[in-house]
């Protein structure tokens, strides 16, 4: 027995709520039981019962035990002078108000129905990836459908949270958090954090003092990660090779410009994820391709946000890098056949997680619906993600067609699915209530 459960049956009236009394002996009938209150404070918020006839309007209290009321420390709180009811499984302690006065409670053991308590047990039981592998058919395709909504906008609403949070970071300036949050995602998960702190140390102001210049783009980028080696070090012998004068080039362009801009932080190359990557992946030449981005962008938010079709933002994220990476994958180490220029695949996924986000948070921060609007019609444009989370979701039933069907089935997954938020699901909910 938990809370969450406990809620979940206050909430939907899951109990014999005939001939109610409370545990006072006093008449109960509840006329409402509430709002979840997800802020400080009790559980459920405007209540509103009769006790022997007299209608209280307040807040109810949830807990395993009464005592847990003092557990949490509740007496020392005001705000929990407004509980009108406290509703618990078990009934040890009582619990009074600080002017003396009784809470009146409600204990629920004995009469909630067993086969409310055994599906839930038994979903949170479940070894399956997604609990509700077993019932899933079960459900309705309405309630489904209505989840999938759910998830996709909770999803949207938590990345612009986290660009929001980069925006108060950058003072409200648009154009660098476009750049900071467009570079971080370059990194394609593993390489993320990198990726973040070198956009962070060169500022998208001196980037763009040199965007006709993409060899100093590459210095300042290549120089601030750390990886411009040493041509000593590289593996070709001839020093005086087109290889090694690109490499010349790039450590004198640095050291040049470093100087002029004042950057005293690099950072260095253990913070490069290489392994597990394939060559076309590796950081060197998304670099190299988000040089180039750079290069060809006026401004990094207006290019990611003000077009009106896909297509534009697919031609923005046509990146083919510079010569010197289209035969190299490592400085010094050349690659057995040429490396391609990004992908669709690769351009989609920068799409969906750096350019919708960044316009779900202007749409948000300047109470622009429309915005928000594009975004998604963006997502349902775009081919579905397809991995290991997809895949499960697919041998349910639900048939993944677009990124706005992938991102949302990947939200249900990771943030109601694998971390047992059963309750909280519309497809969950429908199970355990189920007859």
């Amino acid at each position: 027995m938990n809370e969450e459960i406990l809620s979940f049956i206050w909430r939907f009236q899951y109990f014999e709520a005939g001939n109610l009394q409370t545990d006072e002996g006093s008449k109960l009938s509840i006329s409402r039981t509430g709002y979840i209150n997800t802020n400080a404070g009790p559980d459920f918020s405007e209540v509103r019962v009769q006790i022997d006839g007299v209608e209280w309007i307040g807040c109810a209290e949830i807990h395993v035990k009464s005592s847990d009321w003092f557990q949490h420390k509740h007496e020392t709180d005001q705000a929990y002078e407004s509980v009108v009811l406290h509703v618990v499984w078990e009934n040890d302690k009582p619990v009074f108000r600080k002017d003396g006065t009784l809470i009146p409670t409600l204990s629920l053991k004995g009469l909630v129905k067993l086969s409310i308590l055994e599906r839930y047990n038994h979903l949170l039981n479940d070894n399956d990836e997604i609990p509700c592998s077993s019932g899933f058919v079960q459900v309705n395709d309405l309630q489904k459908f209505a989840m999938l909504d759910r998830v996709l906008l909770e999803r949207l609403d938590k990345k612009a949270t986290q660009v929001m949070s980069l925006l108060q970071a950058n003072k409200q300036d648009w154009e660098e958090t476009a750049y900071q949050w467009l570079s971080q995602h370059f990194g394609f998960k593993l390489n993320d954090p990198a990726f973040l702190r070198l956009s962070q140390i060169v500022p998208l102001k001196i980037m763009q003092k040199h965007r006709n210049n993409l060899t100093q783009i590459e210095a300042l980028l290549f120089g601030s990660a750390g990886l411009i080696p040493e041509v000593s070090g590289l593996e070709i012998s001839d020093q005086s090779s087109p290889e090694n004068l690109y490499v010349q080039e790039l450590r004198r362009e640095f050291q040049f410009l470093s100087s002029k801009y004042r950057l005293k932080i690099s950072m260095n190359m253990h913070e490069w994820k290489f392994l597990r990557l394939r060559p076309a992946g590796f950081p060197t030449i998304r670099l190299a391709q988000l040089a180039v981005l750079i290069s060809k962008s006026n401004g990094i938010f207006s290019s990611l946000t003000s077009g009106n079709h896909i297509g534009e933002l697919h031609n923005l994220l046509n990146l083919k890098q510079s010569e010197y990476w289209t035969n190299h994958f490592q400085f010094g180490k050349l690659s057995k056949s040429k490396v391609p220029a990004m992908g669709r695949d690769a351009a989609n996924l920068l799409i969906i997680n750096a350019a919708v986000p960044l316009m779900v948070a202007y749409s948000r921060h300047r109470q622009q619906p429309e915005m928000l609007d594009k975004a998604i019609r963006w997502l349902s444009e775009i081919p579905s993600e397809n991995n290991k989370i997809t895949r499960q979701w697919e041998l349910l039933g639900m048939h993944v067609k677009t990124a706005a069907d992938s991102q949302s089935l990947i939200e249900w997954y990771n943030h109601y699915c694998s971390e047992k938020h059963c309750l909280e699901c519309t497809v969950g909910a429908a199970l355990i209530r189920s007859a």
